[in-house]
């Protein structure tokens, strides 16, 4: 065995201890029950494009307050007449939803897509989440001190809101909607598998919001900016990771029962291969991870392939049963 399969398959047995708090599974059911009482209140608006095989609608959505959300709704516009699988996809950390045409190659697969802005970052989504204590730089410390009012819950819940929304439109066909991001918006949507029955299937590249007692410790992620905090307020340290640990995809990864594909790079200090492997190792649903052994906080173009293959096969099959 060569150090690179010792490697992953150390990796492959690793189970570090949950870190899930006692109430895990009554705040989600209390937080899920309060997301869904309220219907999502959207509007959709046409936006003039020069592609002429894109039909594009800008949509603006209420999410976990009264934060206007807003996103990409796009489809081909060849297929106007029928009812269209759909992806929705999310951004990494401080990026936001970008141009319609950055996803045609979704749209030649004969896919809708729902692109959302994640709050506050560097989309046009602004952020009225209240925060009553101070924060480091970034959007991961607000509200950090309490699990029902943090920055997490708001993202999960926003994300949550824009796969309820497509999964109700006319011209999608709601047993066939995806839920894919890279980093960051790959632990989103390895959150939104395993708290929401709409998406039938998920890709999570290089996934943050995994392992994240491992992360805050070791990685160069967007948790730097809570081990700040921590290095700010000491007194603090437990009441953090408590938050966290509601949001673990290492403590909901076992709530998943979608297939899902995962992506790692083993020399990766963002999503660091520890925290990828601790959150897949508790998936028990249909599976499968393609391990980088040469490649850092990236997802290159055989992966990007990859992912939409995987979604496309999970929906063809869908067909055949």
């Amino acid at each position: 065995m060569n150090a690179i399969e010792k490697r992953i398959n150390e990796l492959s047995k690793y189970y570090p201890d949950l870190t899930a708090p006692a109430d895990l599974d009554a705040f989600w059911e209390r937080s899920l029950q309060e997301a869904y009482t309220i219907p999502v209140s959207a509007v959709k608006t046409p936006v003039p494009t020069p592609y002429a095989y894109m039909e594009v609608f800008h949509l603006t959505y209420e999410g976990w307050d009264d934060t206007p959300l807003h996103a990409w709704y796009i489809r081909p516009a060849f297929m106007k007449e029928e009812k269209l699988s759909c992806v929705v996809l999310f951004h990494g950390y401080t990026g936001g939803k970008g141009y319609p045409e950055q996803y045609a190659s979704w749209l030649m697969l004969g896919m809708a897509v729902l692109a959302v802005d994640v709050r506050g970052q560097g989309g046009e989504t602004g952020n009225r989440l209240n925060s009553g204590y101070g924060t480091v730089k970034g959007w991961v410390t607000q509200g950090i001190l309490n699990k029902d009012t943090c920055y997490y819950k708001a993202i999960t819940i926003d994300a949550i809101k824009a796969v309820e929304w497509v999964s109700t439109q006319p011209d999608v066909d709601s047993a066939k909607i995806a839920v894919c991001g890279s980093s960051q918006g790959g632990g989103l949507a390895l959150i939104v598998s395993a708290l929401s029955r709409k998406p039938s299937v998920a890709v999570a590249n290089i996934p943050n919001m995994c392992h994240m007692d491992f992360g805050i410790l070791h990685s160069t992620s967007s948790l730097t900016e809570a081990a700040e905090f921590i290095h700010r307020f000491p007194e603090h340290f437990d009441k953090v990771l408590e938050t966290l640990s509601y949001f673990d995809m290492l403590n909901l990864g076992s709530r998943i029962t979608i297939p899902v594909m995962v992506s790692v790079g083993l020399k990766d200090t963002v999503c660091m291969p520890e925290t990828v492997f601790a959150a897949y190792n508790r998936i028990t649903s249909q599976k499968r991870i393609e391990i980088y052994p040469f490649t850092g906080h990236d997802v290159g173009a055989r992966q990007q392939r990859m992912t939409a293959e995987f979604i496309l096969n999970h929906f063809n099959n869908f067909n055949n049963t």
